[in-house]
């Protein structure tokens, strides 16, 4: 520790607390969570799931651990530092955030939510706080409660903060998915919107009721399984209507509705996962990138020609939710993040042609590109080149835009994430009795304890 200079404390929590420091040898700003818990031997902290999970990826919208330090008992993490979270950002702001803004985000989220899991992980604790943000970049952090996917049950009984824990969860299921994160992202959405929690529950029960009062009371043909979990620990749901998620976030489009409605949903099994969740009507502007925004750095894709029609195509491609589509495989470029933007189009491009699957149909794409000249064209005199289908500078233009494109052909779909799960519970009785519901207003209590 002697190579950093703490500087400020920035944040105490449960576990440790965080500082903003320097590393003397190279002048690099970083952030040192120290923990509180003594660590005696070095096979204890290399074993920490947060150590574990993070040691395993390495992506642009989840937060990098540089290093890991023990010093006489004390165990230090070194992360990378981020300037605040997405809480700080909408606590004291009296504007709303545009629909733009909560697109950038939400996109980058997800982008690193299917990336750790498909890598077996799913975080467990999301909520405004964990998401970092620097400028218009954003990065999950805090993998203290992350498990992976494959780990045996009962899993924790208590994990994330009340306001974004998952019905399955409250209803104190010991099986449950990567799921639960899909359920945080559309209230930390929703909130986004509109500068204030979906659901403030101020216990168990009560954050129940707040779920019914806004999607409606649970029934057999909507969650079967969540009746079985409230009888086998003898509660009732209250008998609530719900309302229209527009009523509650006017501000935001029919597509943003759409997709927090389907995170939010009772049954985890209809939730999108994050890859289906990227490709949901809302995130289309995220894929598609008009010509005259573009950088510089779409002079490497194909020539202008072919590039406008491989344009049209992903408007086409790109112009609803795409279960099926193999974008998935590029979730752990950082070409995807939305700041480079030329990347984003030139990796669409290259998925666009993953239909050509053999040299018969790439031959016919080439002939597609060459237009026969007229009786009286100076070409047409030469018998010799009309034969030959297309001029050689045609022909090598060609060659670059279908070996460009075929860059991203061979690769392995990431395997399918786990649709769904079986409910059980061994707890027994034990009545959870509604909670007085909070008067609405502009402050929220945010405590951190279940």
């Amino acid at each position: 520790m002697e190579r950093y200079k703490l500087i400020k404390e920035v944040g105490d929590g449960t576990f440790g607390s965080v500082w903003r420091a320097i590393n003397k040898q190279t002048g690099e700003v970083v952030a040192i969570k120290k923990m509180k818990k003594k660590y005696y031997s070095w096979e204890e902290c290399v074993n920490l799931r947060e150590v574990k999970s993070l040691r395993k990826m390495n992506h642009p919208n989840i937060v990098k651990l540089k290093e890991v330090i023990r010093e006489s008992d004390i165990l230090y993490f070194v992360f990378e530092y981020m300037e605040c979270n997405l809480y700080q950002l909408m606590k004291d702001r009296e504007k709303l955030f545009s629909e733009g803004e909560v697109r950038n985000w939400c996109f980058q989220v997800f982008q690193g939510l299917a990336y750790m899991h498909q890598r077996g992980y799913f975080h467990r604790d999301l909520k405004p706080e964990n998401l970092l943000v620097t400028k218009d970049i954003i990065k999950i952090a805090d993998f203290g409660l992350a498990r992976e996917i494959s780990s045996q049950p009962p899993y924790t009984e208590y994990v994330s903060t009340r306001w974004y824990r998952a019905p399955e969860v409250l209803l104190q299921s010991y099986l449950y998915s990567s799921k639960v994160d899909m359920w945080a992202m559309g209230a930390i959405m929703a909130e986004l919107l509109t500068l204030r929690p979906l659901f403030p529950g101020a216990s168990e029960a009560d954050e129940i009721y707040k779920i019914c009062g806004v999607i409606g009371n649970p029934t057999t043909e909507s969650w079967a399984d969540g009746l079985k979990l409230a009888r086998e620990i003898n509660y009732q749901f209250p008998q609530l209507a719900g309302v229209h998620l527009s009523v509650l976030i006017p501000a935001a489009s029919d597509d943003a509705i759409n997709l927090i409605t389907s995170l939010c949903s009772w049954d985890p099994c209809k939730r999108p996962t994050a890859s289906e969740a990227l490709q949901h009507p809302f995130f289309q502007s995220c894929f598609y990138i008009p010509p005259s925004l573009r950088t510089r750095a779409v002079a490497r894709t194909p020539p202008a020609g072919a590039r406008g029609a491989l344009d049209q195509q992903g408007v086409k491609r790109y112009s609803g939710a795409l279960p099926n589509s193999k974008l998935t495989n590029n979730f752990s470029s950082p070409k995807l993040h939305p700041p480079l933007v030329s990347g984003v189009q030139r990796k669409l491009d290259m998925v666009n042609l993953n239909g050509i699957k053999n040299e018969k149909s790439i031959k016919t794409i080439k002939q597609s590109k060459y237009r026969q000249p007229g009786k009286d064209s100076p070409t047409s005199l030469n018998k010799g080149r009309t034969g030959r289908g297309v001029s050689e500078t045609a022909e090598r233009l060609a060659n670059m835009s279908v070996g460009t494109r075929r860059q991203s052909m061979g690769q392995a779909r990431p395997p399918p994430m786990k649709a769904g799960v079986n409910w059980i519970s061994e707890s027994g009785n034990y009545m959870l009795r509604t909670a007085q519901q909070i008067p609405t207003g502009r402050t929220f209590p945010r405590k951190v304890a279940g």
